[in-house]
């Protein structure tokens, strides 16, 4: 091994590479554009936040709760009781999202709601948790709820605006319901151990053929090998593998972290677990996104390690089963249906904002059929516009996207400046998974639009307030209340 490391290193093409490496970095750590990035005015932001017209409505609104909740005298019949920890409730609704009906995770997370009302009630000094993106959220919630009021089918939209509605803010409620850092451990594990349940479940899926299978999911006449696509609890293999994307990020990130050999093993198994049924989604998009996911957390952890990407390439090739190498390289190949039928998609989406662009038609599945079919190009229906950016413009408009695409940069900024200043290397290699499951995810959704299966839409927004949570990680107590 020394002696390959040896003639690896002597090699023209490994110093051209690492002297390019270099020069790329020092231009990286001295550009200015980088430097803003990585430094935002937070404390300019949050003061500017605290002496807004809506943080002042806020403290009137909370102080009038406060004497509600003492004039009620509802602290004696809460007292001690399971709906005054917000932390369990919101937890259990995060880890659950991928394995319950969305129904039930929309129960279990007005529970939440209603403790964390009780928390807000009894504590008058309490303040909420403050990230630069929070606004956004608000806003992104705003905008979808008057898109939904002034939808193309006002009663088609309904259901699907107000659970956009309800699982967007339901970031706000986790990011104030976790108050530990042993909470937030806790809640990272419970979200790998969901996802190892889900990938198991979907692999014993595929080797007994349980559950529905759709023609349309693969093309039979180029890929003749593949009979089942393994879709787990999500019911569609490509919603699957762009849940897959966030928590095998997080299962890396508790691999390098965990200490002793027991918990090794444990992550090790559950990444295995993971990624094999991954595999047998054989969704090209979520595969795409996960090989970015990981040169986003190598680019974190050790750059230089992104010179191996190649030959990592290369020995999967010769590993991977062959039904998989082909799956992998049509990727772009109009001569698939699948491709094609998304490319005309896209034309006939775009043709029809044209006209939409501003205000959008509504959110959900019967505002888009309704409008959609006028046109669809060579008329290729579709419940959707297989694309997470262009369907956001179609439920409310371009105000939303704008909203959406300024709420992510917030967000990767956030954790980008958190991980240059962060100390601890259990934080660090959770919030490098976190931008790069997130980063994936976003690849995917360039093929697929993200939010059609409410669960994972819902879970898009518990890693949205589990990066605002993990950034600020030493900040938070180890036990007990939250130092204000």
């Amino acid at each position: 091994m020394e002696r390959m490391q040896r003639i690896v290193k002597a090699s023209v093409l490994y110093r051209a590479l690492f002297a390019l490496c270099l020069w790329f970095g020092r231009q990286w750590q001295g550009s200015g554009v980088i430097q803003w990035f990585l430094h935002p005015p937070i404390r300019l932001e949050r003061a500017e936040s605290e002496s807004s017209v809506f943080t002042r409505l806020w403290r009137c609104v909370h102080r009038g709760l406060c004497r509600i909740y003492e004039a009620l005298h509802l602290r004696k019949l809460f007292a001690g009781s399971v709906f005054q920890k917000c932390w369990l409730w919101a937890g259990a609704a995060a880890a659950l999202a991928p394995i319950l009906p969305t129904m039930a995770v929309l129960g279990l997370m007005l529970v939440s709601c209603f403790s964390l009302l009780l928390l807000v009630m009894e504590r008058r000094e309490l303040e909420l948790f403050y990230a630069p993106y929070n606004r956004y959220i608000w806003m992104y919630a705003a905008i979808y709820l008057v898109g939904t009021w002034f939808s193309v089918t006002r009663s088609g939209s309904l259901l699907g605006g107000c659970l956009t509605v309800a699982f967007t803010l339901f970031a706000l409620v986790l990011e104030n319901s976790i108050t530990t850092r042993r909470q937030l451990d806790t809640l990272v594990l419970l979200l790998v151990l969901a996802g190892t349940a889900v990938a198991l479940y979907g692999i014993c899926q595929y080797i007994f053929g349980w559950g529905y299978q759709s023609d349309a999911w693969v093309d039979s006449d180029m890929f003749s090998s593949i009979t089942f696509r393994a879709t787990s609890t999500l019911e569609n293999p490509n919603m699957l593998g762009q849940y897959l994307i966030l928590v095998i990020a997080l299962g890396g990130a508790g691999l390098l972290s965990a200490k002793g050999w027991g918990m090794r093993v444990v992550y090790f198994c559950c990444c295995g677990l993971m990624c094999v049924c991954m595999l047998l989604t054989f969704a090209r998009g979520a595969w795409l996104g996960l090989l970015f996911a990981g040169l986003v957390f190598l680019m974190f952890l050790q750059p230089r390690l992104l010179l191996l990407s190649p030959l990592l390439l290369v020995a999967m090739y010769f590993v991977l089963p062959e039904t998989v190498i082909q799956r992998f390289t049509s990727i772009g190949n109009l001569g698939d249906q699948s491709t094609s039928y998304r490319v005309y998609i896209w034309m006939g989406t775009l043709a029809m904002l044209k006209d939409y662009w501003l205000c959008g038609i509504g959110p959900g599945d019967a505002a888009f059929n309704l409008v959609y079919p006028r046109y669809s190009y060579s008329g290729v229906t579709a419940p959707h516009s297989h694309n997470l950016f262009l369907q956001i413009m179609c439920d409310a408009g371009v105000i939303a996207l704008v909203i959406f695409v300024l709420l992510l940069f917030h967000f990767f900024r956030d954790l980008c400046a958190a991980f240059c200043r962060e100390k601890d290397s259990y934080s660090r290699l959770h919030q490098a998974a976190v931008v790069a499951g997130m980063a994936g995810f976003m690849v995917q959704a360039m093929t697929d639009y993200s939010f059609y299966n409410y669960r994972v839409m819902f879970l898009f927004w518990v890693f949205i307030a589990l990066g605002g949570l993990l950034a600020r990680r030493g900040q938070l107590p180890e036990e007990g209340r939250r130092i204000q």
